[in-house]
Parts: structure tokens; sequence; C-alpha cells
């Protein structure tokens, strides 16, 4: 059973500047939330409610978030605002969240490193800060229910166009059931003429505590960071490690273009936005063409 969450939300976030000198891209919102709230409940959908965050400097309106502001509660109760106000204290609701600082950004693996004290001995679930999975049933959940019968690491798979394979950490390994691959290797963006498969990691991991092992003993690389993938080369060097491909679709926050998308997207899902959202995108298009 996997009971507690990392989600590492330290980065700069360079690509979404200058809004992001001020304010972390994991509070970017979608709509009306933030995309790290998404994700929260991503997690506490999936069973789990010990929460441990990886921040670093800028990130304080994270923890803000998620704590209660009673000014503001009182504020929105002496107005009559009651669904305001449910709304927000169902946010300082949601989990156990701790928050640990990254003293130096030195990678995703880095980050991982940090949680070792709160994990402890337990497996643990990883979700992603700007990265958004949308399926039925929450793939932090499948992952979860992999790791209980496999008893080793799993991590969620993406099948993406063979085109665009470079952008990605792509997956080598044999399917052995509907869905789940044993996992061989982990080639980073490799070329399309290289890569072993079209099978992209999709933000979500379950991990094994030896995995800060495997990171303790990881060089830096790409960008002269310690980064989890090469941990997990390691790791599947030594012991078996799965992938679950979900049936779903990956919003990827990290780029400007894909936020707009995503914000589309998840307007048009809406009853109180769809309608005026469709109208509007129909006359963009027609002024277009």
């Amino acid at each position: 059973m996997i009971r507690k969450a990392v989600i590492p939300a330290a980065g700069f976030g360079t690509r979404f500047l200058p809004a992001a000198k001020s304010q972390p891209k994991e509070m970017l919102p979608i709509v009306d939330t933030p995309v790290i709230q998404y994700v929260v409940e991503e997690a506490v959908a999936s069973g789990i409610t010990d929460i441990l965050m990886i921040i670093g400097r800028g990130k304080r309106a994270i923890e803000e978030h998620f704590d209660r502001n009673f000014e503001l509660e009182a504020e929105l109760e002496e107005h009559g605002k009651r669904e305001e106000l449910k709304a927000l204290r169902r946010v300082s609701n949601l989990a156990e969240i701790h928050f640990v600082w990254q003293r130096e950004l030195n990678g995703l693996g880095d980050a991982i490193s940090y949680a070792r004290n709160h994990v402890g001995d337990e497996p643990f679930a990883v979700l992603l800060g700007d990265t958004l999975l949308e399926c039925e049933d929450p793939v932090m959940r499948q992952l979860a229910k992999a790791y209980d019968r496999y008893q080793e690491s799993v991590v969620a798979l993406e099948a993406v166009d063979r085109s665009k394979v470079s952008r990605y950490g792509i997956v080598a390994g044999r399917e052995i059931a509907k869905d789940v691959y044993l996992v061989e290797d982990f080639i980073e963006k490799p070329s399309v003429e290289n890569a072993p498969s079209n099978l992209a990691i999709a933000g979500r991991y379950v991990l094994t505590p030896e995995i800060f092992e495997y990171i303790k003993h990881t060089k830096p690389g790409k960008n002269n960071e310690i980064q989890l993938t090469d941990a997990m080369r390691l790791l599947v060097a030594s012991r078996a490690m799965y992938g679950l491909r979900f049936d779903g679709r990956r919003h990827d926050i990290g780029n400007k273009l894909d936020f707009i998308k995503t914000n589309i997207h998840y307007a048009l899902m809406r009853d109180d936005l769809k309608t005026e959202v469709a109208a509007y995108i129909k006359d963009v298009a027609e002024t277009l063409s």
C-alpha cells in the first residue's frame, strides 16, 4: 500500500519568465486552480494523504496556498460567499502536506533524495508538480495497484507519436501483461532511429526506498545535474522495474503552448464556461480563416 507521496516543485520555471520570477510555475492557474492543486488532488484521489513537497527559493506561495487564510475566510463569511469559503477550506484540508527545501537545484534525482527521512523504508509515489494526467481512473492509483501486484517500482508510460520521441525519456522493455512492461532500460531523448519504443515516462512513479542509494551513487549527467532517470537505470540493472501504460491524456505545463491548450481544454470541460468559450473559439476560427 502506498501511503506517502513526494512532489518536486523547486525549479525556476525559466520558460515562464517573467511570470515565474515572483510566482512559482506550479502555481500558474489552469482556469482558476493552480497546477499543483490538481496534482495534489490526484494523489488524494489515489488514497494518499501524506505529501512531501520539495521546494526552493521563491516557492513560498505554494506553502501559503495549502495553508489556512483566516482573514480571507472571515471576509468571505462576512459577505455570505459560502461556495467560495467552502472551496477555500477544502484546499487547506486536502492532505497532510509537509515542505522541505532543496538547498541547490541539482536535478530531479537530487530533489527526490531530500525525501529520504520522510519516506523511511516505505515505497512512495512521485508526482511531478508541472504535469497533469487526465484519466478516468487516477494514474497514481493505477500505479499503486501495480505496485501491490508486483512489489517493485512502477513508472507511468504514455504512448507518444514516434516522431516526437526525442522530446522524452523512453523505455525499453517487453510487455508481460496488457499495458504492463518489464523495463529493461531508459533512454533519455533518443533519436527516432535509435528509440527502442514510443513509450515515454509520464511524470508519475512508485519507487521503492532502494532508489535513494542509487541516487547517492549517480554521477551528474545532463546539465551537470543528478537525474532521476540515471538512478533508475542503475536500479533496473539489479532488480525488476515495471512500466504501466495508461489510457488517458498528459498535459505538460512546462511550456507555453501546452499551458494555453490545457487552459482551453479544462475550460471546455466546465459547465459554467464551455458554452461561451466554445463560441469564442468559433469566432476566432472564423476570423483566422
